[in-house]
């Protein structure tokens, strides 16, 4: 089925660059041109990815990215300016996927929502792994992307996802930033700040439901399972 990507910036010329270049990879587009018109375009049509620009007026990207959070794990694929970094991270702290910065290369945005379609929908282990890993109070189940804390389900995007599943693959091994890079990105190079946003996200998370050492940090190596007690 045609993957259907929400292009959302009030710049119609950056709309109209990212639509062509979606368009041409063989996905279907919708535009919008602000914030609300992305809310309802969003609940309407319920697109598999957004690109979406952070600073736009009256209802920022930000903005949107924390209400869609409110009921939907959709993936988000920023925009964001180059003098923007602190608004970046927020943005993956609130729950996006990842980010791309103006000017951008429209082949390399392509490559990034590729990256993120794929983390969402390709099995996320073979059949002859196990699919459900439980460790603290904390389960896992591989094959539906989901998690569970005391048996309550905890929302994680994607790439929230991919990071956690590593880490309960490998419970005592301490991974590095560039081998949880590789397990959630592959071969889409993201700085150091983005993978500590992500971990920051999945903790925050956990920490909502008493679970306050999902991951814990080995100081000058990465990141390691907590004992999600």
């Amino acid at each position: 089925m045609t993957k259907q990507i929400l292009v959302v910036d009030d710049d119609p010329h950056i709309r109209e660059v990212v639509a062509f270049a979606v368009e041409k990879a063989g996905m279907a587009v919708l535009q919008a041109a602000d914030g609300r018109q992305a809310l309802d375009m969003a609940a309407k049509h319920k697109p598999d990815l957004l690109v979406l620009d952070i600073s736009m007026p009256e209802l920022d990207g930000l903005e949107v990215c924390r209400s869609l959070r409110k009921n939907s794990d959709v993936p988000i694929l920023f925009l964001s300016s180059r003098d923007e970094e602190v608004d970046r991270i927020i943005g993956l702290e609130l729950g996006g996927d990842d980010y791309v910065t103006k000017p951008f290369s429209p082949r390399e945005l392509v490559a990034r929502i590729n990256a993120i379609l794929k983390r969402r929908n390709a099995p996320a282990s073979p059949a002859d792994v196990p699919q459900k890993l439980s460790h603290g109070k904390v389960t896992i189940d591989a094959a539906s992307y989901t998690a569970f804390c005391n048996g309550k389900s905890v929302a994680l995007t994607a790439t929230e996802f991919m990071l956690l599943l590593a880490l309960f693959r490998s419970p005592d091994r301490v991974f590095t930033r560039d081998e949880l890079m590789d397990r959630a990105y592959g071969d889409i190079t993201v700085s150091d700040r983005t993978i500590d946003s992500h971990i920051r996200r999945v903790r925050q998370k956990f920490a909502a439901c008493h679970i306050p050492e999902v991951i814990v940090t080995n100081h000058g190596i990465g990141y390691k399972l907590g004992s999600c007690a």
